[in-house]
């Protein structure tokens, strides 16, 4: 995989293992093995490719940091099932999108009123369902069309997943609660009661009608989604539950974890505890299986580490007597549970605590979401690469910079480039999701623009000559209407495809006999239905010295016109007239009269 600078493409290395591959009752992929050499880096293969061998998946190196112009904390991240693009809730709503490959910001959009809390993708890839702070559930198809909203809960939902045939999903909310919904209709349909506490996590069996629970009264609750009925508890932590998720490839184990420093696997066989993960110098918040590699498992503690365990490698430290595994004890149901501790630590992976971890449904990167607004991405090291052990998120920035691996200097530097980097990738982003700008339409004429503002040689601001229709593009403008009177007429020695120059057109407009009418004028207007009777204007419409245009008849002198008014405009006949209004000095005298405005002020 090559993963120089920011992009990591695995195509060639997918390329090289199907091209080599070959059924696993063969035996392994055919092929030379990797060494600890950088020329051996053309001979990476997918995890896929090395079922078997998960400690090449172990994804030490830190490969990019991503943040958003207005930064928030992180609490949700997941992969898009085809693996293209990374999936991010923030505490703001905000849904933001990074290229899978380049990690560059791709996408922002608000998609919650209040925190994003939880998001699953169905196991059929085609719907997504988020949920928030405020207790409500959306749905979302591929393209981030939201389709649905869902009141769930009154209180904050704090974990969802769905059913293995996508027909349903279930919800945990702070209210204790855990409720079924059928998926189509958005419609609940049943409530499981049992914890004392807020329920903070839930899963849903890859394959099974099988559901786990954890919550903040300690306990982790497996429940028949058919019956409502709890089928057994584990009491196995003596802190708040907080995640608890089944191994997705084989579904015989789960993983839980809770606000103490410790990580329990369990056997669903054997409803017990069989593996105890330690290391951990203060809570675990988070934790997440391999997609491919069913023994290897990451964690996420409040401090911002980052531990990956091999379940069938204790890595006991020096000084430590490692456990035996209950598998292999002669009382398997009796035994305790075997201590696994770290195969790699990344103790400085987050400045704050970690919310979320996801696989990339290959498997070759991790994505971590952070309290200290920043998501990252994680790969495994290149063959004979070391300088990533030493680096500032395994050995802290104080030891980096000591050893000279980090510079601290160099390193705001770069940190405050990749801020501006991601800046204007987000304002190129939301600059091509602005909707077009409104063009002034023709009033009255739905869907055809305005043309623009024409210059006085003809052509318009832009340049280009307004010859065409505006909105119609390269349409050909309708001819002009017949002159009555001029229809047949051929003016001689005029081809129509081939039009003279002026003076000649002038010369020859001498032979063209005159139009029809009195004294050669065009005729008048034919009369318009529903106004005028015969097409004559009624007396007394006209203002006083109006003169018409040639070939409009004159109107009939004015018998009587409008009811109280003269030919001259002054009132006349038998209507009343209006009295004239007083003047003020007779207005001052009536009053002087009465006894008022009699002094000089």
């Amino acid at each position: 995989m090559d993963d120089s600078g920011p992009v990591t493409d695995y195509g060639s290395s997918m390329v090289q293992w199907m091209h080599n591959r070959r059924p696993r009752y063969k035996g392994p992929t055919l092929g030379e093995w990797e060494r600890p050499s950088a020329s051996y880096v053309v001979d990476m293969l997918p995890p896929l490719a090395n079922v078997s061998n998960p400690v090449d998946s172990i994804p030490a190196k830190h490969l990019h940091a991503s943040l958003n112009k207005a930064k928030h904390p992180v609490n949700v991240v997941k992969w898009t099932p085809e693996g293209r693009r990374l999936l991010t809730g923030s505490s703001s709503g905000e849904f933001t999108l990074w290229h899978g490959m380049a990690f560059n910001f791709e996408t922002l959009m608000q998609a919650h009123d209040s925190a994003v809390r939880a998001a699953s993708y169905s196991h059929s890839d085609d719907w997504l369902i988020s949920a928030d702070h405020l207790g409500i559930v959306k749905y979302w198809q591929p393209n981030f069309n939201n389709v649905k909203v869902i009141e769930a809960h009154n209180d904050p939902i704090r974990d969802l997943a769905f059913s293995p045939n996508d027909t349903k999903f279930v919800t945990a909310s702070d209210d204790s609660h855990l409720k079924i919904f059928d998926f189509a209709g958005g419609v609940e349909e049943l409530i499981l009661e049992g914890h004392q506490w807020d329920a903070k996590s839930v899963d849903w069996h890859p394959t099974k009608g099988l559901i786990v629970s954890g919550s903040k009264d300690h306990q982790v609750k497996l429940w028949d989604p058919r019956t409502t009925r709890c089928l057994t508890t584990l009491h196995g932590h003596k802190n708040s539950i907080a995640k608890t998720v089944f191994e997705p490839t084989r579904g015989q184990l789960l993983a839980t974890c809770a606000r103490d420093p410790t990580a329990r696997i369990f056997d669903l066989r054997m409803m017990r505890d069989v593996c105890l993960l330690r290391g951990h110098e203060k809570d675990i918040s988070t934790l997440t299986w391999h997609p491919i590699h069913t023994s290897l498992l990451s964690t996420g503690g409040s401090d911002g580490s980052l531990f990956h365990y091999l379940l069938n490698e204790p890595n006991s430290p020096t000084g430590t007597a490692a456990s035996i595994s209950p598998y292999d004890s002669p009382d398997p149901s009796n035994a305790p549970a075997q201590t696994i501790y770290p195969a790699h630590k990344i103790p400085y992976a987050h400045d704050f605590n970690i919310w979320s971890l996801d696989w990339h449904p290959i498997g070759h990167i991790l994505a971590s979401g952070s309290n200290d607004r920043v998501t990252r991405f994680w790969i495994r090291a290149r063959p004979g690469e070391n300088e990533c052990f030493d680096d500032r998120y395994h050995i802290g920035e104080a030891a980096a910079e000591a050893q000279g691996t980090w510079d601290r200097r160099g390193g705001r530097k770069q940190q405050r480039e990749e801020e501006e980097q991601e800046i204007e990738d987000e304002a190129e982003g939301l600059i091509d999701q602005q909707m077009p700008v409104r063009q002034a339409m023709l009033p009255g004429i739905p869907g055809m623009a305005a043309p623009p503002p024409i210059s006085s040689d003809g052509t318009t601001l832009s340049g280009a000559n307004q010859s065409q229709i505006p909105g119609m593009g390269a349409a050909v403008p309708p001819p002009l209407p017949p002159v009555p009177g001029l229809a047949g007429i051929k003016i001689p020695g005029m081809d129509p495809a081939n039009p003279p120059d002026l003076s000649k057109l002038a010369a020859l407009f001498g032979n063209i006999p005159p139009p029809p009418g009195a004294g050669g004028q065009f005729p008048p207007p034919p009369p318009i239905p529903g106004t005028f009777p015969n097409g004559v204007i009624p007396p007394g419409l006209l203002p006083p010295g109006f003169k018409l245009p040639p070939g409009f008849p004159p109107p009939p002198p004015a018998q009587g016109g409008i009811p109280g008014m003269s030919a001259d405009g002054t009132s006349g006949g038998s209507i009343r007239k209006r009295a004239p209004l007083p003047s003020q000095q007779e207005s001052l005298m009536e009053e002087q009269r009465r006894g008022k405005y009699r002094s000089a002020r």
